[in-house]
């Protein structure tokens, strides 16, 4: 395959998938979101894996791929109608912590622009708690930032499922003329290999046959005197031509 076909598109987007999961787990990270976390480490996994099934042309591989991303595409919807609280979500919950801890995204307060202030704490205050921390100044919410994380994921999931059962239906339909871990069909090859022997022993059956056998060499090295009819005896031997001027000419070296 040439590197326009979808087999090297999918791979380089693939590798696309791979960097903006890796750049979303470092800033899930930083902001303890857990369940983000949990996703993108699956999510890595499975492109490698569909990376790897593309490559080696493993469409088995490719269609686990294939699974995940509709199951990544709704795990991003989800994320979307979060952060924009559609459908009565809130995203002061602690849902993508699994309520473990009162951390929220961390481009709450590292936001392009923001500028992160500290309250003093009031009496039955903790100082970890957000509700002493004020942010202003922030060109973009931290919640647009995530729904852009999370569209980016959508449209390479949703390019990547295309470009996955395009691929897949290549390799089914290669698979079916040829075998690419032991090459050629092997059964196929003997059947093919079987069929012509018959039209091989036919032909053989109706090739002329060669009446002088070797008994008219050696009548001729009987009645031969000298070496050189021995020597011609044993050079004519091998061919029929050869066989057949012998018999007629029963002392070549004297004719000579």
């Amino acid at each position: 395959m040439g590197c326009c076909t979808g087999r090297c598109s999918l791979i380089c987007l693939c590798a696309l998938q791979l960097l903006s999961a890796l750049e979303r787990q470092i800033f899930d990270f930083l902001g303890f979101q857990w369940a983000p976390i949990l996703g993108n480490f699956l999510h890595i996994i499975v492109v490698i894996l569909g990376l790897f099934g593309t490559i080696q042309y493993r469409p088995r591989y490719i269609v686990v791929y294939t699974v995940w991303t509709a199951l990544w595409v709704t795990w991003n919807v989800f994320i979307i109608c979060f952060y924009l609280e559609v459908g009565g979500l809130s995203k002061d919950t602690d849902l993508m912590t699994f309520n473990i801890s009162v951390h929220r995204s961390w481009w709450r307060e590292h936001g392009p622009g923001c500028v992160r202030r500290v309250l003093p704490p009031s009496a039955h205050g903790m100082m970890d708690d957000y509700t002493y921390v004020s942010v202003t100044g922030c060109i973009v919410d931290f919640q647009y930032l995530e729904v852009i994380h999370s569209a980016v994921q959508i449209l390479l999931s949703l390019v990547g499922f295309v470009y996955a059962c395009y691929v897949i239906s290549i390799f089914m339909e290669e698979e079916d003329t040829f075998d690419f871990i032991g090459g050629l069909d092997a059964h196929s090859y003997y059947q093919d290999h079987v069929e012509l022997k018959p039209v091989n022993l036919q032909a053989l059956q109706s090739a002329p046959t060669c009446t002088f056998t070797a008994s008219h060499v050696q009548a001729q090295r009987k009645l031969a005197s000298d070496d050189c009819l021995l020597d011609r005896a044993e050079v004519v031997a091998p061919t029929c031509s050869s066989l057949r001027k012998a018999a007629l000419d029963p002392y070549p070296c004297r004719n000579k």
